[in-house]
């Protein structure tokens, strides 16, 4: 009790003037969609369900503290008119044996939100993902020993009334072979976190297999049309068919018993699930049964040679009265099965799809359909639009993009501003010309693994949003393309949904640093603060796209990549550490770069002082996880510079240097793999496994683990000489993948360049990709086993690794 008292006292002040801003405030977005809100309210589940769902939760997720807190369902009104909770002192806390805490709040999920804000920030608890190191409650006091709250109680108000979550594509990089243990966790996490409007994608397929059927597609025609399971998030957008199907009856049987567990739990909390909602994509046989309806075959997308067996699909017109008829068809087919709905529909149709004319008139009419075609199924729509077309497509001029935000009634739209962390639309946009739209952060693409984030556009740019002149934000979101990396992202991002004043991200990180291990060490403190104004201050506005050579081997003849003063002439020649900022900015666009945008040597600074702490906190899993983790971004960074090298060796024609630094290269690429082996959340094993535990036969078991290891390498479709598009799109730092895929990857390119050396000829780059094909073809059919269990101490491994190749030799310190 008594470091839990301690923590709260040292925080009490920060927490205050960080959290507390209670004045009500309401934007013309909000009341845009104020009639929409009052509907969902008078829709959702019993109070007495919804506590029975939240003391479930806290059973599941804190079984030592259920009896510590008792929970009451409140009206807005209690609230000030928002939505909210209230942290207490319980009436009877008095006495032994009875619970210390009273949380109210107006749903399920304010209820588990204000849990979460208590041991937050007056025990110093933390929550994260289990494969990011789980949840923190060693500084949490026994049952009977919990802080009081102040006696005039704690009111924590939403400021505005969505908390969304997910993105189109995460349910195919992060959710794709998830059973429902899974998914019960990732719904608590949820409603811990205050989301309050998820995306519910989960079994859409056997929804739309009814749909078409009726429309005289038999089933034969749909394995075309699905693609397989690790890729039916673009099937679904359009932008291929087929690939890796066709799924199996038991697919769509599985999935869609799986989606109405899910919405009944979501409901169950207070939870409003976005569903799908039709958006032209039909299968090709469509064409057949209705000659005369307006579809059109669309452009490639990605495929090596538009290859027709999985490119050029087919979108119907909106226009053709077809639509509304298939889109009314789904809506409703959707509330037969599910019973109920939220009303929010999200609907994508032009996502990486441009629409054929740029006719504002056309534009308008189009989406006029696709609203109609939900309206028609639920009167009560509303279209949820990821605005990412807005910021990836040219074609979104103001005029088209005016027109089709205006095509329905003012509220009866909200858009996603997808990347606004990064680059937001709605300053550039009139607040999307008047139309409600969520505040979200993007932050990471294909589920890759790097250490990024932009804290301080996180912590002001809601609150700077909802504040401006005319704001139309009604909600933050997190719409990240894969979960379960940077825990401190979310963390903070989780918390702007209750936020009303910009956030001093400097005293957060402080206060992070002591809550995700459980307890203050000075050298901690230090490394977070490095890593604060590092690696999670960057401002350069790119992308973060993970291009790291070991998991994005450039496909690229060596004469092509220019390399221009690699070494300063004090740097002792095998042992460097890629020190100076930008030092991959020569490479020339031949192939992807990598994304460097701070100084390596203060990040390596930091993981020294992580090793430092090992002591203290080895014990830690939330520990582990960012020393694994911390470790592997330096050596990955390092190993761009280490390829560098290889390469100018070439260029010299320096073969004995050549074959030194590509050995030492492999042996790096194989330690990593080691390292990685040292905690759960960097393994290969269980994503395969758990692909095969979804399968009902041995042919599904192969098929599903085709599509999870393909996924993770060449991604799409490929000839024997030319790799796909999206090869190593989704790539990933696991361990096993970079023992058994990149680290052989690697050393067949170094043959490719020691045999030009030997030869006197040019780079094979021919045979290079031709064997680079065949490795992964043969990978992407293997059934090999990978672990599932972590092996190996991550505080021994880490700093072996470190002394072997981050410390500076000679000096025996860094290299700055």
């Amino acid at each position: 009790m008594a470091s839990c008292r301690i923590f709260f006292f040292l925080t009490l002040f920060s927490v205050s003037v960080l959290l507390f801003g209670l004045a009500h405030s309401s934007t013309l977005g909000v009341r845009h969609i104020s009639k929409l809100v009052r509907i969902q309210d008078s829709e959702r589940a019993s109070p007495s369900v919804q506590l029975d769902a939240v003391r479930a939760v806290v059973k599941r997720v804190f079984p030592s503290l259920s009896s510590s807190f008792d929970f009451q369902i409140i009206s807005k009104e209690r609230c000030g008119g928002e939505s909210c909770f209230t942290l207490s002192n319980h009436p009877t806390s008095h006495i032994p044996g009875t619970p210390a805490i009273l949380i109210g709040g107006f749903t399920g999920v304010e209820l588990l939100s204000g849990l979460h804000w208590y041991l937050k920030y007056w025990c110093g608890a933390h929550i994260s993902w289990d494969k990011t190191g789980g949840i923190q409650l060693a500084s949490v006091p026994n049952t009977g020993s919990l802080p009081r709250i102040q006696d005039a109680g704690i009111l924590i108000k939403r400021p505005v009334p969505w908390n969304y979550y997910q993105n189109a594509v995460t349910s195919s990089y992060s959710f794709a072979w998830w059973d429902w243990g899974r998914w019960e966790k990732e719904i608590d996490w949820m409603a811990l976190q205050g989301i309050n409007l998820p995306l519910a994608f989960t079994g859409q397929e056997a929804i739309w297999q009814k749909v078409f059927q009726n429309f005289n597609i038999t089933s034969s025609e749909l394995d075309d049309f699905f693609g397989g399971p690790a890729f039916l998030a673009w099937s679904r957008m359009g932008n291929l068919h087929r690939w890796g199907g066709p799924l199996p009856q038991s697919w769509f049987d599985q999935q869609l018993i799986m989606q109405k567990k899910i919405l009944a739990r979501m409901y169950e909390l207070g939870m409003t699930p976005v569903l799908p909602a039709f958006s032209g994509n039909v299968p090709a046989a469509l064409k057949s049964v209705f000659p005369t309806a307006k579809i059109e075959r669309l452009g490639n997308w990605f495929t090596v040679g538009s290859d027709p067996r999985w490119c050029c699909t087919y979108l119907l017109d909106a226009t053709d009265p077809l639509f509304i008829e298939i889109g009314k068809a789904f809506i409703k087919q959707q509330l037969k099965d599910y019973g109920r709905s939220g009303h929010i529909y999200n609907c994508d149709t032009f996502d990486e799809n441009t629409p054929p004319v740029d006719d504002p008139e056309y534009i308008s009419s189009l989406g006029a359909a696709i609203f109609e075609g939900m309206q028609s199924g639920d009167d009560k729509a509303v279209w949820l639009m990821q605005g990412w077309l807005f910021s990836y497509d040219p074609f979104w001029r103001p005029p088209q993009m005016k027109a089709l935000l205006h095509s329905v009634p003012v509220g009866k739209m909200v858009v996603l501003d997808l990347f606004a962390e990064v680059l937001p639309i709605w300053p550039t946009s009139e607040q999307f010309y008047g139309v409600p739209y969520i505040w979200c952060m993007l932050h990471n693409f294909a589920a890759n693994v790097e250490m990024y984030g932009v804290l301080d556009a996180v912590g002001s740019g809601p609150v700077k949003a909802r504040m401006s002149e005319n704001s139309t934000m009604v909600g933050v979101g997190m719409s990240m393309e894969g979960i379960e990396q940077n825990p401190i992202v979310y963390d903070l991002m989780s918390e702007m949904a209750f936020q009303h004043k910009t956030i001093d991200v400097q005293t957060w990180v402080n206060l992070y640093s002591k809550r995700r291990y459980g307890k203050f060490v000075q050298t901690m403190q230090d490394s977070w603060n490095i890593l604060y104004r590092t690696i999670y201050n960057c401002t350069d506005g790119a992308y973060d796209k993970n291009r790291d050579v070991i998991v994005a081997f450039p496909d690229v003849d060596p004469s092509f990549i220019s390399i221009a003063q690699i070494f300063a002439p004090q740097h002792q020649k095998y042992s460097m550490v890629l020190s100076r900022r930008d030092s991959l900015k020569d490479l020339t666009d031949t192939f992807d770069q990598p994304h460097l945008w701070y100084s390596t040597s203060e990040v390596i600074r930091a993981l020294e002082l992580f090793i430092a702490s090992g002591a203290q906190l080895s014990g830690s899993n939330t520990y582990r996880y960012d020393l694994v983790d911390l470790t592997r971004q330096a050596l990955a960074k390092y190993a761009n510079q280490l390829f560098l090298e290889v390469i100018e060796s070439y260029k010299l024609k320096d073969a004995d240097t050549l074959e030194f630094l590509s050995q030492r290269f492999l042996e790096l690429v194989y330690d990593m793999d080691t390292l990685l082996a040292c905690h759960e959340g960097f393994l290969l094993g269980p994503w395969l496994e758990s692909a095969k535990q979804l399968a009902q036969d041995r042919e599904q078991e192969k098929q599903f683990e085709w599509n999870a290891r393909t996924q993770i390498t060449m991604w799409f479709d490929n000839t024997e000489e030319e790799a796909s598009l999206l090869r190593d799109y989704g790539n990933k730092y696991w361990s096993g993948l970079l023992r058994d895929y990149y680290g052989p990857r690697a050393a067949i390119y170094f043959k490719y360049l020691r045999e030009s050396l030997q030869k006197g000829t040019g780079f094979d780059l021919t045979s290079w990709r031709r064997d680079w094909v065949k490795l992964t073809n043969d990978w992407q059919k293997s059934r090999k086993l990978f672990p599932v269990k972590a092996i190996g101490n991550a505080l021994n491994t880490s700093t072996w690794l470190y002394h072997k190749y981050l410390r500076d030799p000679e000096t025996e310190t860094f290299d700055h």
